[in-house]
Order: C-alpha cells, then structure tokens, then sequence
C-alpha cells in the first residue's frame, strides 16, 4: 500500500473511538506524529484526558496536536455532543477511525493465557474448550452488537456532514479476520452478506435481530451461527458488510475495514503476536490513503480482502 499520502489540504483533523488504551491510543499517537490534530475519545471522559496527558508527556511536540473528549457510541446524545464540538472547533472532519469495541465475553485470563501458550498463537482447533477460556451471555452479545456495529454505524451516519466538508474524507472501520464470511457456518447468513449488488442496511438489521433471538432461545448451532466468541464475529462481519455499503452510498470518500493483527491489549489478556504500535500501523496507512486510493474492501496484514 502507498506509504505517504497526498491531500489537498494542509489542515486535517481526525476522530478516533476508543482512543484511551491499546490500538486506538497508538493510532492517536501515530496521526498526531503525521501531523494531523487528533480528537483522542474514550468513554470515560477522566481516561481520554489522561490519554492525551501520557501522549503529550512523552512528546511535546505534539501538545497542538491532541486534544480529548468524552464518547460512548452506543449513546446518541455523546455522539451528536462530539459532532457539535468538532462543527465549533474545526468545521469539518478529514478521518474517521472506528477502533471503539468489545469482545462480547469475559475471558478466564489464567487459562486462557495458558491455550495461547500451547497453540503459540491464537487458541483454535477441536481441541480448544472455549467454556473453560471465556463465558458469553446475551447481555454482552447484545452489548458486543451494539457497539461492533451499530456503534460505528451511528458514527459514521452523524459525522459523515463533517466529513463531506472535506476534500480527503476517510473512514477506518477497526475490524478483524473473525469478520470473514467463511467463520459464519449459516448459507442464509453467508448469502445476504456476500451479496453485494443488493445488501442494505434493513438486511443487516434483519440478520442481526435473527442472530440475538437465536442467541437468546440457546440456538447458535442449530440455526448456523458460530458457537464461541459468537457476538463478536457476528458483529464484525456485519461490520465488514457495512463498510461495503458505505463506501457505495459515498463514492467520493475512502472507506474501508482492517484487522490490525492479533495485538497484545487488556481485550487479548495481552497476549498476540505484534505490539500496540506495530496493530496501529495498518490503520494508520488506511488513514491516510493517498487521494485515488482504494475504497470498499478489507484489508489485513498479509491480504487484501475486495468485496
């Protein structure tokens, strides 16, 4: 992919959800080093500050760079609060990085760390029991729905007038390799994501709700759905599904989803393969695609996944 990018404009500011920890905090961190002024968001409004605070401490020369502000994506009023301060302070908006998400499960962190001990990697095979590494329920699948998804959708739907405001818009939605068709054992669920000329958002709504009444009547395997870390590959996937429709319904912007990487974060129990910083840097280059760059496809470390 193009390394630097090429913009029409000098002035390019950027969101970032989940911006306190993790990848998202090294995405901030990365931006605001290629110059971009960086809006650092997290739930908690006392954690995004300290963010920014830790950024700033360890550069200064970033200081102009970032700045913090409260963000709950599953909360209408936070988002509409975030679009009103960005219209005030800068007037329009240049990037858009949906990184903000949850597991939708309680991983046993002692065992599980154990399994990726074994395996040298990501936990995986017959042989792994998922009922001893983590526990799911249908409070955090639809939690783990409500933010994967929905959130980033609501994100995207309110900021996009911002963005339009700018000659370079992007969108990064934050997603992962769970998100490919191929880990959704269901033909009808499979058929109505992979069919691009006719997928809409009302589909979408319609397999999601499906997935939960079925996650709620105990029927993930009998109806075709994957049966561990169930919410959170249902929910990327429809994520990866959304940023097709994206990307058609804004042809002008630069729209596409990326697994950074199996990345070492308090999510994983810090366990992975790459450092927050080496998860970020796929991201970051999405970020800042040159102007002609790609739009509407999948994109991870060693693949590019067109839709």
């Amino acid at each position: 992919m193009a390394g630097s990018s090429t913009f029409l404009s000098s002035e390019r500011y950027a969101v970032v959800t989940g911006g306190d920890r993790g990848i998202g905090f090294e995405i901030c961190r990365q931006l605001a080093s290629n110059g971009v002024k960086v809006v650092l968001t997290a739930i908690d409004e006392k954690r995004a500050v300290e963010a920014v605070e830790k950024l700033k401490e360890a550069d200064s020369g970033l200081s102009h760079l970032l700045v913090s502000h409260q963000l709950d994506v599953t909360d209408f009023g936070s988002i509409d609060s975030l679009a009103d301060f960005i219209r005030a302070r800068f007037g329009k908006l240049d990037i858009l990085v949906n990184n903000g998400g949850v597991g939708g499960i309680i991983l046993h962190c002692d065992a599980f760390v154990k399994a990726f001990e074994v395996a040298g990697g990501f936990p995986h095979g017959e042989h792994v029991n998922w009922n001893e590494l983590a526990t799911q329920n249908f409070s955090m699948a639809q939690e783990c729905v409500k933010t994967n998804y929905y959130g980033a959708k609501r994100m995207a739907e309110t900021l996009v007038p911002l963005l339009q405001s700018s000659d370079s818009p992007r969108i990064v939605n934050v997603s992962s390799l769970d998100g490919v068709l191929k880990n959704i054992p269901s033909e009808w669920a499979k058929t109505v994501l992979g069919d691009i000329e006719s997928l809409t958002e009302e589909k979408m709504d319609e397999l999601l709700n499906k997935f939960l009444e079925d996650f709620k009547e105990d029927s993930l395997d009998k109806e075709g759905w994957p049966t561990f870390l169930s919410a959170y590959i249902v929910s990327k996937t429809a994520l990866n599904a959304y940023t097709r429709i994206l990307a058609k319904k804004y042809p002008n912007f630069l729209i596409n989803c990326v697994c950074p990487g199996y990345v070492r974060t308090e999510m994983t129990c810090n366990t992975g393969l790459l450092s927050a910083a080496e998860g970020a840097q796929y991201p970051l280059t999405l970020a800042l695609l040159p102007i002609g760059g790609p739009s509407g496809l999948f994109f991870d470390r060693n693949e590019i996944y067109p839709f």
